[in-house]
């Protein structure tokens, strides 16, 4: 399948984020068409995550502006979003040490709304076999427990997890972290394959050798605001501003 990106899959306006008293995000704008694959990046503590937290409503307080697939989310509960398409791989991965690969695969319901991948709603998502072959490593630890699992096999069942539900709108924080770099090899072709399918991904990276060729576009996140934007045939012009924010 060829890649079409559409129209906005995510609009935020002036989203501000508290944690308690804890101003976190101060006015930040950002769009996501569908189809694209966008990466936020940033030092540690840049308010990266907490962007994708506020877009799950899983700060303590957001003000502004979230819209996805054209809905107004900013007064919506964490479920409700989540049943927009939204899927949220956070950092800590959440796998259940006492089940199964497998029994963790299933685990979550499925999202009820119709649609097509590439457009609003959700779709009913991948199948068991068509999971099992973007991930042959969890077709062979199917019955392993959580916890005999490796940080790799945990990353892909985390991301596995997701796409069963039909959430079109994947939110990755840090997938690559940690990970050995047959892993993250593989963690990359699969955000490859999804862009192509039509999904539209949203990725928190520190590892930018392995962010920068998956991306169509970047925005740069320092203390809460939006310092940079620009599009992927940018980014080598862009390399001497990303060495003095990034360190790269």
């Amino acid at each position: 399948m060829v890649k079409t990106v559409g129209t906005s899959a995510l609009r935020i306006c002036q989203l501000q984020g508290w944690y308690g008293e804890s101003h976190v995000l101060h006015g930040v704008d950002l769009e996501v068409r569908r189809g694209e694959v966008v990466t936020l990046l940033g030092r540690n503590g840049a308010g990266r995550t907490s962007i994708l937290r506020a877009i799950m409503g899983l700060i303590g307080r957001r003000e502004g502006s979230i819209q996805i697939d054209g809905t107004e989310t900013i007064g919506l509960p964490t479920h409700r979003i989540a049943r927009l398409g939204v899927g949220y791989c956070p950092e800590e991965r959440g796998i259940f040490a006492s089940l199964s690969a497998e029994e963790n695969l299933l685990l979550p319901p499925a999202l009820k709304s119709a649609g097509a991948v590439s457009g609003a709603g959700t779709s009913a998502g991948m199948s068991v076999a068509e999971i099992y072959q973007m991930f042959p490593n969890l077709a062979e630890r199917r019955h392993s427990p959580g916890t005999r699992l490796s940080g790799g096999e945990q990353q892909m069942l985390a991301v596995a997890r997701i796409l069963r539900t039909g959430a079109n709108l994947l939110l990755l924080d840090e997938i690559s972290e940690g990970l050995a770099p047959v892993i993250v090899q593989a963690l990359a072709r699969m955000i490859a394959t999804l862009r192509e399918k039509g999904y539209t991904v949203v990725m928190v990276e520190q590892n930018f050798r392995f962010a920068a060729p998956l991306a169509d576009r970047f925005y740069v996140i320092e203390h809460g605001r939006v310092v940079e934007h620009f599009a992927a045939a940018e980014l080598e012009a862009k390399m001497p501003v990303l060495g003095e924010l990034l360190g790269v």
